[in-house]
């Protein structure tokens, strides 16, 4: 349905379709990795009951500020897409959309994004002055660093302390190991994103831990992401979660072993199949940690 109704307003309405596909709305798999991890830690803050203000809060802001994201990412590489197949026909390498209304409707992005968080509190308001850095920040670390990964899992995870203070004002010790858990879990399965792109990448210049990693690649996301298991398992204990929670981080580790295996070929197409399998993992996580809360 949703498809359909792109679809449809592509028809109506070509130059908005150019505006829809430079922000990924006709791809939401960015919204589902973004918005898994948040709604983890504000169900958690919450104590699995979050108040509704802040439940459509910050899902219209993981909206909005992946779009944002996403609208800066390809403004920083309009010079870089047209030379890697899976990103020549984006618009603003195709010259649909100019770099000037690019810039535009990135601030109008942000701007919406800093009106809804002017509805919660001041620590939450100060805390969005750091994801915005981190958003503007990543799509230049490809050209100066092998680990824009790192930098994508600190944007990515910068909604989680939001969460916390948002829902209780204070943020908690524990809730940073959150923040390491999914900045972990967004390096390995950014990585096999990046490995789609290895072979341009190398042949323009730009780095990423795809490169980085080499021959290595896979052992080391499944690392991350064992890692990003553990430290949650270690954040549960922090704040109480039981079974259902850790019956949720189970399959979200069946999810990672199939990754693994699934991309033993390297094929680009697995590895990108294996990117986006990762919203699972992030779903499987927040339905654990909900059933723990509502079925105590």
């Amino acid at each position: 349905m949703y498809q359909s109704l792109l679809k449809s307003l592509n028809r109506l309405n070509p130059r908005a379709w150019d505006f829809i596909q430079l922000t990924r709305m006709d791809k939401p798999i960015g919204i589902y990795l973004l918005l898994w991890p948040t709604l983890w830690a504000l169900w958690i803050a919450g104590k699995g009951s979050p108040s509704l203000a802040n439940i459509a809060i910050f899902v219209l802001g993981v909206v909005l500020t992946r779009a944002g994201g996403c609208v800066i990412n390809d403004w920083a590489d309009r010079k870089v897409d047209g030379h890697v197949k899976r990103t020549a026909q984006r618009p603003l390498a195709a010259g649909r959309i100019s770099s000037k209304e690019a810039l535009v409707f990135f601030a109008l992005l942000m701007g919406l994004s800093f009106l809804l968080v002017l509805c919660t509190n001041a620590p939450t308001i100060w805390l969005s002055f750091g994801g915005l850095a981190l958003a503007f920040t990543y799509p230049f670390m490809k050209r100066y660093t092998y680990y824009p990964q790192v930098v994508l899992g600190a944007a990515f995870s910068w909604g989680m302390p939001m969460a916390f203070t948002a829902e209780t004002g204070e943020l908690p010790a524990a809730a940073w190991l959150l923040w390491i858990a999914n900045l972990l879990w967004t390096v390995g399965y950014d990585t096999y994103y990046a490995m789609t792109d290895r072979d341009d990448d190398l042949k323009i210049g730009v780095k990423s831990t795809a490169i980085l990693f080499g021959e290595a690649d896979r052992v080391i996301i499944l690392t991350l992401q064992s890692l990003a298991l553990g430290c949650l398992l270690l954040a549960g204990s922090k704040f109480d979660l039981g079974g259902w929670f850790h019956l949720g981080l189970l399959a979200a580790a069946g999810c990672f072993a199939w990754e693994f295996w699934y991309t033993r070929s390297k094929d680009r197409m697995r590895c990108f199949k294996a990117f986006l399998h990762n919203h699972w993992a992030g779903l499987a996580i927040f339905i654990g940690i909900v059933l723990d809360y509502s079925l105590r």
